[in-house]
């Protein structure tokens, strides 16, 4: 099974007494690449300097809606630039726990969404309880090479997300009771869907309540499979070769 971890956060000390374990279990069940995600420079730093150390880990780097306060456009262009940087973000808006003022979220959002259509990087959106706004910005800047990560919208959002060619990334909550992306992940195009863990957030069932890691995500795997109704290893191999083309250009 291939299995490409879209979105993960291993630099956070949550990982700093078995790191290098939890990796190394993540690759024996059959996750081929991860991509560690920035939320400030250090952050940022932090996961090139992860990607440096495995050829299987990549790097993307920006900042978060709770660390726009600190927002420093030359230090996303300087780290951009790194080999192992596949794209920007996170970034966007939350509404949710409103960590800064909306408009100070908005203005750092569009800054980083313009650069990185500057750059021609692809995106990672953050978007809790914004989307109409997310969307806006994603629109009035023109972006084309866009992935909401950990999606958390409805059927109508989420066709209007495809509708613009963007892309939708499932998490662990896929598992949990009481969600509607069931019907949201029965809609998506074969070629239009990422998984991700979003560890050390969001652990799937059985394991929820503990720290998430990217060996589980055979358990996103596994739940949209039995959604679908289609065999585990195309699930993994289908989302696999679209973050391949859509991540690191390469078609298969």
């Amino acid at each position: 099974m291939n299995i490409f971890e879209t979105h993960a956060h291993l630099d956070f000390d949550d990982y700093k007494h078995d790191r290098e374990q939890m990796i190394q279990k993540a690759f024996k069940v059959g996750v081929k690449n991860i991509i560690n995600i920035g939320i400030d420079e250090k952050s940022s730093r932090d996961s090139i300097k992860l990607a440096e150390q495995y050829p299987e880990i990549y790097a993307s780097v920006g900042y978060h809606p709770s660390t726009v306060k600190i927002f420093n456009e030359k230090v996303v262009y300087e780290l951009a630039k790194h080999k192992k940087v596949v794209a920007i973000g996170e970034i966007g808006l939350d509404y949710y726990r409103n960590y800064n003022p909306k408009d100070m979220q908005k203005k750092a959002f569009a800054r980083q969404v313009e650069i990185a259509c500057e750059i021609d990087k692809p995106i990672i959106i953050h978007d809790r309880e914004a989307h109409e706004d997310c969307f806006d910005v994603l629109k009035q800047n023109k972006a084309k090479k866009v992935v909401f990560h950990c999606f958390s919208g409805d059927v109508a959002f989420a066709e209007k997300v495809l509708a613009e060619d963007w892309y939708i990334s499932i998490t662990g909550v896929i598992t949990y009771k009481n969600n509607d992306l069931a019907d949201v992940v029965r809609i998506l195009p074969k070629d239009k869907f990422f998984i991700e863990t979003d560890s050390p957030y969001l652990t799937p069932v059985p394991h929820r309540g503990k720290r998430n890691t990217p060996e589980y995500l055979t358990y996103v795997v596994q739940k949209i499979s039995d959604i679908l109704r289609i065999p585990p290893n195309l699930v993994a191999e289908q989302t696999y070769q679209n973050a391949k083309r859509f991540f690191l250009q390469e078609a298969f």
